[in-house]
């Protein structure tokens, strides 16, 4: 099976809701026990089959018995610049989300074949914006004058036609690592940056790292007309910001801060700018899941921390690091569950798929739109 790019949302599943996150995603609670330890023997059976042919990715956030048939492990930048430096590798099985694995096919050569587990793996981020509702934003910009001065950013973690998007108007991709350098470079080619689909890294950075103010943003919401903005507060202000965010990381609060740091004396706050602005300017420390990872690798032993990002990534760094206390920010337990549709049945079943000579759940993004998404991460390569 071929799948093309799609501007319909990919499946969103979860139980419950709690009424104090951001609307996205539903808190499915603990995950499924452990699946049936045969398929531990029959996912290794199938790995060593297709040897070099094969080559495993697995995002921080994936479960553990996912984990550990991953070759490399990282942030979906990362992981799709692993496989375009693979270029022996026939097979790229991405253990992430929809469009980390349509990053790693317009990143690899045309002979490699990138296969996603669970075609249901989506992003409740990256489906906040479709390239329908860009493009009338866009309108909404010429409309109001300033289309000309205003260049478009796209966070990593969005669609390929939105990356192709930005590429097609002088814009550029970046990641939670790289967004200061991707905006500073994006206003010294216009007045005004168009941030997609993240509104707290857009607003997190301009303000806490660029020196803008509050004022100098707004959120556009692709739902109301002329995105709840009038002409006036569009022309004034220098961050447009996508009414979009990450339906894990919108999950944590003020209060979720204040209240570890009441129960645990001494507690390290370390969150990703994923999280919303009232979040990050409690936290002592702000920073990508690479940086999160570096920050508790390089913290003395016997310290404590509360890290807001996703809970599978929490629950092993406590256990990468025993000498330290690493627990969850917020106490009602939730994981990413479109990441964790990713499972050791559909990995099985895609290694096993492939020794055999099927290619299931294949990836593939159209070349116009390779293009143009190639243009926008080249353009996030070459940032100083």
């Amino acid at each position: 099976m071929v799948v093309t790019t799609t501007s319909l949302p990919l499946f969103v599943l979860g139980q419950g809701v709690d009424p104090h996150s951001e609307r996205g995603v539903d808190c499915p609670g603990e995950l499924p026990p452990a699946s049936d330890p045969a398929l531990v023997a029959r996912a290794r059976k199938a790995k060593e089959a297709l040897g070099d042919r094969l080559f495993v990715l697995g995002h921080h956030y994936q479960r553990d018995e996912v984990i550990q048939f991953a070759d490399v492990t990282g942030d979906s930048f990362k992981l799709a610049r692993e496989a375009a430096a693979r270029p022996e590798a026939e097979f790229i099985v991405f253990c992430g989300v929809h469009f980390m694995a349509e990053s790693a096919d317009i990143l690899t050569s045309e002979r490699q074949k990138v296969i996603l587990p669970d075609l249901a793996a989506g992003c409740s981020m990256a489906d906040m914006a479709t390239f329908d509702q860009v493009e009338e934003a866009w309108e909404v910009l010429e409309d109001a004058g300033i289309a000309g001065v205003t260049v478009p950013v796209t966070y990593m973690n969005s669609s390929a036609d939105i990356k192709a998007f930005c590429g097609r108007h002088g814009g550029a991709v970046c990641t939670s690592s790289n967004a200061k350098r991707a905006l500073d470079w994006a206003f010294e080619q216009g007045e005004k940056v168009l941030f997609l689909p993240d509104q707290h890294l857009g607003r997190n950075t301009a303000v806490l790292e660029m020196g803008l103010s509050l004022d100098d943003c707004v959120v556009y919401n692709p739902h109301r007309p002329n995105g709840g903005l009038t002409d006036e507060q569009l022309r004034n202000a220098k961050m447009i910001l996508w009414r979009g965010h990450c339906s894990v990381h919108g999950r944590f609060t003020a209060e979720n801060v204040d209240d570890v740091r009441a129960r645990v004396p001494g507690v390290n706050v370390l969150v990703h700018p994923e999280c919303r602005h009232e979040v990050v300017t409690k936290a002592d420390y702000v920073g990508s899941t690479e940086y999160i990872i570096k920050q508790l690798e390089a913290a003395p032993a016997g310290s404590t921390w509360a890290v807001g990002t996703e809970l599978n990534l929490v629950r092993r760094l406590g256990t990468m690091f025993p000498d330290k206390t690493v627990m969850f920010l917020e106490k009602t337990v939730c994981y990413c569950s479109t990441m964790n549709r990713i499972d050791l049945p559909h990995l099985v079943r895609s290694l096993e798929s492939l020794a055999a000579g099927q290619v299931v759940n294949q990836i593939t993004v159209d070349p116009e739109t390779t293009h143009w998404a190639k243009v926008a991460l080249d353009r996030m390569l070459a940032l100083p």
